[in-house]
């Protein structure tokens, strides 16, 4: 299983089974947190390109 988060915006999170299908479900939830935000509020929102992390049990 695979978990994205996004810190800076509060209830943006969300796993799938697959990379493409987290990348599809975490594109879905931004934008439905974004919808929710206020415009100034979203104005204000630091631009990034992303950070991933891998973790590999042993």
């Amino acid at each position: 299983m695979y978990v994205a988060i996004v810190p800076g915006i509060p209830g943006a999170h969300t796993q799938a089974e697959s990379l493409d299908e987290l990348q599809e479900n975490l594109k879905e939830v931004l934008g439905l947190c974004l919808e929710e935000m206020q415009p100034d509020v979203v104005k204000q929102l630091p631009e990034f390109v992303g950070v991933q992390q891998v973790e590999v049990a042993r």
